[in-house]
């Protein structure tokens, strides 16, 4: 059974994806963020190269950052993002 999220990618991340927001259902055995970008990349060259660097990418679920091995769950909300600076 396949699990439907909210994904969002924000800066370079929506440039290269083509998209700013997305409803995605995931397969079985999509169950932390980690496994999210690993199905993502499985999409096309477009999230290959948005996700070729993860270690650039940040991530929160329903607006809490999150790591790679945070759960999700079906109707979550997932939006990744560049490292944000401050000053």
């Amino acid at each position: 059974m396949s699990k439907p999220l909210t994904v969002l990618y924000f800066a370079w991340l929506r440039e290269r994806v083509g998209s700013g927001q997305e409803e995605l259902c995931v397969p079985d055995g999509v169950d932390t963020v980690g496994e999210l970008v690993d199905y993502l990349v499985t999409l096309g060259p477009r999230y290959a190269n948005a996700f070729a660097n993860r270690r650039t990418v940040r991530c929160a679920v329903n607006q809490e950052f999150a790591g790679p091995d945070a759960v999700i769950r079906a109707g979550d909300e997932v939006a990744f993002f560049p490292p944000v600076t401050g000053g």
